[in-house]
């Protein structure tokens, strides 16, 4: 006999199957179906995602459908995976947040710039009319394409070409929705928005962007700043007119002393993936009159936030990682990865992962103290991820003052 959970599941599938008058790809007997509801509990719906359509659009599409058959397991994790040249399918999470933010309704034309593996596109495909997705690597688009033709994604189109130019000859859409980062808008995507539309662009420099709702009004756009993020690059065009660009022999840690905030939205600036932390004030900070704490009582849920940073390991030998950190009944998790730290992990230019590293793991109770440690920078490396947080451990775990200094070869 089916679950109440279940029949309701099916009931809200339904629903939005007629409300949109599309298929939505369905598979109840996959192997996957079990991991797909667990990420949709925890990672999508557990993150604050309210959008039944969009949450019922996550649990019917096959996310292992869209990655390398040699990552399938891990399909289900809320992370990004890499997908081939130098480019990554987003995290479940991120994708749900864009749909839920672009306010998607059933007469929708929505442009998507960034095809990736088209899982972004087939999420929207149940909830608007049309999707038109273009992809500026060639051998992605296709690839994309030929998914989401097998799997009777029948009204999303695509297209090979530079994203910065949209699509003129299917103008104007009411939505628009960029899965790569451009360092602001592209002129001709907001031509082809039409008056009233929305788009969803993370904008802003190569490892420190802000995801903006955007609204058009009397031809320009009224900005909402959502929550800072990291997205690969918007190439081509975008790329050519980037003024800022990263220093990967120079990394360090942004905002590393807490005393900056985005707006009111409670999010910490210069960080992203931000979950069950508090942004605190006090006197008593290590380093000016902020720092962060992790809290958590549930072992295995998440609790972290991250920031990338460019790195070349060529020019860079070492890395020193420092911080202050105070913890207050900090115990195991029950997965073997999750290590209550500071960690690095290091990428080289294809994304291929050359490990991690950590400064910690910090247990039990501690008044606020220095932590440091040198992390030898693989030669191969040329980006990075600086994590912080409890990693599914529970208990209380607070951070002030991160500092990465480099040793040059």
């Amino acid at each position: 006999m089916k679950s109440i959970q279940a029949v309701l599941a099916i009931a809200m599938l339904l629903a939005a199957v007629i409300a949109t008058g599309r298929s939505v790809v369905a598979q109840p007997n996959d192997r996957y179906q079990a991991a797909r509801r667990q990420m949709v509990d925890v990672a999508v719906v557990g993150a604050g995602v309210k959008d039944q359509r969009v949450i019922q659009s996550l649990l019917a599409t096959p996310r292992h459908e869209f990655v390398d058959r040699k990552l399938r397991d891990q399909a289900y994790f809320d992370m990004a995976l890499p997908i081939g040249f130098q480019q990554t399918i987003s995290s479940p999470f991120i994708v749900a947040f864009m749909t839920e933010c672009l306010d998607t309704q059933p007469s929708d034309k929505v442009l998507e710039i960034g095809t990736g593996s088209g899982f972004q596109a087939a999420v929207l495909s149940p909830l608007v009319k049309e999707v038109y997705s273009i992809e500026i690597v060639e051998a992605l688009g296709r690839k994309a394409a030929r998914t989401l033709r097998r799997l009777n994604y029948d009204n999303v189109m695509t297209k090979i070409g530079d994203g910065f130019k949209g699509w003129p000859e299917h103008a104007p859409f009411d939505k628009i929705i960029v899965t790569c980062s451009p360092e602001k808008p592209p002129q001709p995507l907001i031509d082809q928005l039409r008056e009233g539309g929305m788009m969803v662009i993370p904008v802003g420099e190569r490892y420190q962007q802000i995801l903006y709702v955007f609204r058009k009004k009397d031809g320009k756009l009224a900005a909402e700043a959502m929550r800072p993020t990291l997205f690969v690059p918007m190439t081509g065009t975008a790329e050519e007119r980037r003024s800022v660009l990263p220093d990967p022999e120079n990394p360090r840690a942004v905002n590393g002393n807490f005393e900056e905030a985005l707006g009111d939205n409670g999010f910490v600036a210069g960080w992203y993936y931000q979950r069950h932390l508090k942004w605190e004030t006090s006197p008593q900070a290590p380093e000016g009159e902020h720092y962060i704490t992790f809290e958590n009582d549930v072992r295995g849920r998440s609790a972290h936030l991250l920031q990338g940073f460019p790195i070349d390991g060529r020019k860079v030998a070492e890395l020193k990682v420092s911080c202050q950190v105070r913890h207050a009944d900090v115990g195991h998790s029950d997965r073997n990865d999750s290590v209550p730290s500071l960690a690095i992990t290091f990428y080289d230019a294809n994304r291929k992962d050359l490990g991690f590293y950590w400064l910690g793991p910090f247990r039990g109770t501690s008044d606020w103290k220095s932590e440091e440690k040198v992390f030898r920078v693989p030669p191969q490396a040329r980006e990075g991820i600086l994590r912080l947080g409890l990693f599914g451990a529970t208990g209380r775990l607070s951070f002030d003052d991160v500092q990465m200094i480099p040793r040059h070869r």
